[in-house]
């Protein structure tokens, strides 16, 4: 069984209070159920972490080559900041598809760059919650074309 690992990265913990009008009105946990059920559909493990500390999640990335086959990551801000999380994910080795909840171009400029995005398989952007479920699926149609 293929084993993913999601990531949600500073203040995704907030979602269904904080600017509802732009990241929706589902809490984490009602999302989280949500690409459960779609990683149960397809037959994958999926292990869902959020951390508002850019180091636990550099530490989540380091250990996760051992355990995981791929990987989805909503950076949030980290996306526009952090060049320690994008060598993280490289040095990894996973596939990853990057989340936002949000189209980040048609937000504030500095939205405009992203440090991961390179380092990714894909991205996936201003679907809302559904991005994630979209992500979870097209990381195991990649998984599974890569095996072949």
């Amino acid at each position: 069984m293929k084993k993913i690992l999601l990531l949600h990265g500073p203040n995704l913990n907030t979602l269904g209070r904080r600017e509802t009008a732009i990241y929706g009105s589902l809490t984490l946990a009602e999302i989280n159920q949500l690409i459960q059920v779609k990683a149960d559909e397809l037959g994958v493990a999926l292990d869902i972490r959020q951390s508002n500390h850019e180091g636990q999640l550099l530490d989540w990335l380091s250990e996760s080559a051992r355990e995981f086959d791929g990987l989805v990551i909503n950076p949030a801000a980290l996306t526009h900041t952090s060049v320690s999380l994008r060598d993280a994910i490289v040095a990894s080795g996973l596939p990853a598809i990057e989340v936002h909840i949000s189209n980040l171009f048609k937000r504030e400029t500095f939205r405009h760059h992203s440090f991961v995005s390179a380092v990714c398989v894909g991205i996936i952007a201003g679907l809302g919650h559904y991005g994630y479920v979209v992500a979870v699926q097209s990381l195991v149609e990649h998984l599974s074309h890569k095996q072949s």
